[in-house]
């Protein structure tokens, strides 16, 4: 009988995978800015409401690096449909919060996403994991998925709210260097690999890592803002 895994792999092996290069262990040349990706985010009706100005990463406007774990790790993402629930309300807090995002996956205990920041690291963090935590909450009261929501269940807040499905710690990275944005980048689109899940990261469907290598697919989840980006030209 088959691992796991290996049905995984056997099925990665014969799915149709995007033509595109393998995304580099090494942070590419962000200051070739003709090289850069220009992505179309219109076709996946996926674009913010709103239209922001350029974002040119530096002390005075920073990028943020946000991990969100799961409460004690408990792998509530390992279903596509969850994945994709977590997708919409990425987007969905994106409109309502005003931030560009410009990177993510998501993992099946946790996720990465790197934003903009409009006001303050505090106020995306409510958004991010506020309107994402309603709304997979909310799908799994209504597939009636009981054994998570006794896993995720905890003693009433001030607010009513029973359930929780974040861990309370804050793990938000401010970035203000263009090397530090690409590392972050890199490392975000390679955890699915260093986790055994795929082989090349632009075959994991739930990050943008295809999207930075100029080959989006026509059901991407998430459509991310690097065309927002204003890079520094080198000297």
């Amino acid at each position: 009988m088959k691992s796991e895994r290996e049905t995984r792999n056997s099925k990665l092996s014969s799915a149709p995978r995007p033509r595109c290069a393998d995304f580099a262990a090494s942070p590419p040349d962000v200051r070739k800015v003709s090289d850069l990706p220009k992505v179309v985010h219109s076709f996946l009706g996926l674009r913010p409401i709103f239209e922001m100005n350029k974002f040119q990463i530096s002390r005075d406007s920073q990028a943020l690096y946000i991990t969100m774990v799961a409460k004690d790790r408990l792998p509530v993402f390992q279903t596509d449909a969850i994945k994709k629930v977590t997708c919409e309300a990425l987007n969905e807090a994106r409109g309502s919060g005003g931030f560009l995002i410009f990177a993510y996956v998501i993992m099946p205990d946790h996720l990465h996403v790197i934003t903009s920041q409009p006001n303050n690291s505090a106020e995306v963090l409510r958004y991010v994991k506020g309107i994402a935590g309603r709304r997979v909450i909310d799908y799994l009261k209504e597939k009636n998925f009981k054994s998570s929501l006794a896993k995720l269940r905890h003693e009433e807040w001030k607010r009513k709210h029973t359930h929780s499905l974040w861990q309370q710690e804050k793990n938000v990275f401010s970035i203000f260097s263009e090397a530090a944005f690409m590392q972050k980048v890199n490392y975000i689109h390679l955890n699915p690999v260093r986790a055994g899940l795929v082989e090349r990261a632009i075959d994991y469907h739930w990050s943008s890592a295809r999207i930075w290598q100029r080959c989006p697919m026509e059901d991407e989840p998430l459509m991310v803002d690097i065309d927002r980006i204003e890079w520094r030209r080198g000297a």
